[in-house]
């Protein structure tokens, strides 16, 4: 072994240059049956633009031709400052049969490494050729510079920093996530990278591994003192903290022949209250990787899941809009150490970071493009504070005040939605908006803080007004087109109002009133409402039984289903005249068909000892009575009204009765109403 490590030493020698450290070099050395059939070429370092780092040696590789080298055992020579230097950056243990030997202040590794190993030591060095250095021998990144650089603020071209089709992953990102980590890094590396053909598909296979198989550990996040998990430990535990995350990221990329850099900084992550300030030792970090000649922006850890803020529990929860984020998105939530890693132009200061809006990832990946206030803090104006989101397609929302639906109005627009709040009392509020997008559960995307220094107390909104208010392009996507009122708000002067809309064939339509203060029952919010069909148009008539504001709930259903009805939007009814107070309508029951029509009585409480006019419009029916003390017959007009009259004296109820079929003697009831007392 003493030959051995004279003859390594002599042969690495040989490349040191005076003043610099020994890189890495091959030295082939007769031990036992050395034979080498060929050539060594040494292959001049292609210049590619690096981060400043320590000087190193070039990379020499074998020939290829048709005179293959055939290799008994290979010796690595390392000059030991450099191996020093790239130990983050290693996965191998130190060889036991290593030889240190020091001699002018150097000190140098030798590993042996028999025949049984050149395949994959090979494949090792090809890996590396995609990390040679530059003239100097640099193999550390360069900083970004203004080609790095993207334009601020976002020009709503594109989530990414460079264009990408999702599609394309599909095959690697099914593969890569079912990689299991058998042993060492190399190994997972290896096998990820068996469906990876270029730089972007290496980046993809190791982000996709890491945020499908590595959890987020809170206990680590929390013991602000603990060291980055080494990358060996995570592949055991598969667990860590942010640091780990990007420690092992950039790892995996640097195995996979990839420029990476961690980047540290500030994040509005969890715990991040709305408005905070950010000062003292940094809270997180990411990477940046070198793609296509530019750096680009990923968090693995945000990537991965998410931690339930009220049970502090990690759920795995893939996010693809931390992948190659455009800087401009990105610079919403990280703010990196060095300004120069924002790639943005203009850069942010941490001022602009602490003051900017900030959009959830979510508002990007639900289809948000804009929203207005842009600052996280609202002032309220006249009581009432107004936010208005731009979307790409049309999007439901909803929106919580200090954890409640309450005190809002929010319309639905074609590419959006506006909400006006009307806080309740002075001071501070927590305000929420959620959207729902293509899945079927609505996302905070937005969180705001409003001050309030004056309530409106004219404005008092139903606590039953839910969202959205007014008829829109998700009322016409459930059947309701066509709206007799487009807006959201009806003013009526004494308490009545008729709104009317065209109907989608098979659509059922139901409608009900609330209010917060009596009469209104669970039992008579229907009572107050009469609806009416003609052609292809349903009418509801509307009589408010007192001055105030009201929720007037739209309901549909598809006749031929089963199931109960959806809510699809409601009005705002307002009556500011004292004296009204309108009776309800009759009750009706089921055989009253979906195209009558009644004229007259409208009102269900009918005056005592009075003969009243009956006029009603009912389809396929035979005959028609009216019974109080006595009974009444209506007559069928030539316009096709049933019409007549009953007398109410001495009685306390009266109903309409029809008979459907002329054959049978059984008649149904359609319409009850109550006869005041004498």
């Amino acid at each position: 072994m003493a030959c051995l490590a004279e003859s390594a030493k002599r042969g690495a020698l040989q490349l040191q240059r005076r003043g610099s450290a020994l890189s890495r070099a091959l030295a082939l050395s007769r031990v036992g049956q050395l034979r080498a059939r060929g050539h060594l070429q040494r292959k001049q370092p292609s210049v590619r633009p690096r981060r400043p780092g320590r000087k190193g040696g070039g990379i020499m590789e074998l020939k290829k031709d048709i005179n293959a080298v055939s290799i008994d055992m290979l010796l690595i020579v390392h000059s030991e400052k450099r191996r020093a230097a790239q130990g983050t950056h290693s996965d191998q243990q130190a060889d036991p049969s290593a030889l240190l030997q020091r001699r002018g202040g150097t000190q140098l590794t030798v590993e042996v490494h028999p025949r049984d190993a050149m395949p994959q030591l090979l494949k090792k060095f090809s890996l590396a050729k995609r990390l040679q250095g530059d003239k100097n021998g640099n193999t550390r990144p360069r900083q970004p510079g203004g080609k790095d650089a993207h334009a601020y603020p976002w020009d709503r071209s594109s989530l990414k920093s460079m264009s990408l089709d999702l599609r394309q992953f599909e095959k690697l990102d099914l593969h890569a996530s079912q990689v299991t980590a058998k042993s060492g890094l190399d190994e997972l590396v290896s096998d990820l990278l068996q469906e990876a053909h270029t730089d972007l598909e290496r980046v993809r296979a190791i982000w996709i591994w890491i945020c499908h198989h590595i959890e987020y550990d809170i206990a680590a996040a929390q013991e602000k003192d603990r060291q980055a998990f080494k990358p060996t430990d995570i592949l055991r535990t598969q667990k860590t903290n942010c640091d780990g995350y990007a420690g092992l990221f950039e790892r995996m990329c640097r195995i996979a022949g990839v420029q990476c850099m961690t980047v540290p900084g500030y994040s509005k992550g969890f715990g991040y209250q709305t408005g905070q300030s950010f000062s003292g030792e940094f809270d997180h970090a990411w990477n940046a990787v070198y793609l296509e000649g530019r750096w680009h922006l990923v968090d693995s850890t945000w990537g991965s899941g998410l931690v339930d803020t009220t049970t502090s529990k990690f759920t795995f929860l893939y996010n693809e809009f931390y992948f190659l984020t455009h800087p401009a998105l990105f610079i919403e939530d990280h703010f990196p150490d060095n300004k120069n890693w924002q790639l943005l132009k203009p850069p942010q200061s941490l001022r602009q970071f602490e003051n900017n809006m900030y959009h959830k990832s979510e508002f990007y990946n639900k289809g948000m493009l804009s929203a207005h206030p842009e600052t996280s803090m609202i002032r309220t104006v006249n009581g009432k504070a107004t936010v208005t989101i731009e979307s790409c397609a049309p999007t439901l929302f909803m929106f919580m005040l200090n954890g409640k639906q309450e005190h809002g109005l929010l319309s639905l627009r074609k590419n959006g939605m506006k909400l006006e709040v009307y806080p309740p009392t002075m001071g501070t509020h927590k305000l929420q908006i959620f959207a729902k997008g293509n899945s079927d559960i609505y996302s905070s995307v937005l969180e705001y803080t409003l001050k309030c220094n004056y309530v409106d107390m004219g404005v008092r909104l139903p606590a039953e007004l839910h969202q959205p208010v007014g008829p829109s392009w998700f009322s016409e996507q459930m059947g309701i087109m066509k709206p007799s009122h487009p807006d959201p708000i009806i003013h009526t002067s004494d308490g009545r109002c008729s709104i009317s809309f065209s109907v989608e064939e098979g659509i059922n339509v139901l409608a009900s009133l609330h209010g917060d203060d009596g009469p209104i029952t669970e039992e008579t919010q229907r009572r107050y409402i009469f609806q009416l069909h003609w052609e292809k148009r349903t009418e509801l008539k509307v009589q408010l039984p007192h001055a105030g504001k009201f929720a007037l709930k739209i309901f549909v259903k598809k006749r031929q289903e089963p199931g109960n009805y959806i809510f699809v939007f409601n009005y705002l009814l307002c009556c500011a005249n004292t004296k009204v107070n309108w009776p309800m309508f009759p009750e009706s029951f089921g055989n009253w068909g979906q195209d009558n029509e009644l004229l007259e009585p409208l009102s269900g409480v009918l005056p005592a000892n009075r003969n009243i006019p009956f006029k009603l419009k009912l389809h396929g029916i035979a005959k028609v009575l009216v019974k109080g003390q006595d009974t009444w017959p209506l007559t069928l007009n030539h316009e096709g009204y049933w019409e007549g009259s009953c007398s109410t004296a001495g009685c306390q109820e009266v109903y309409v009765m029809v008979l459907e079929n002329a054959n049978h003697n059984f008649y149904s009831y359609i319409l009850k109403y109550k006869v005041n007392a004498q």
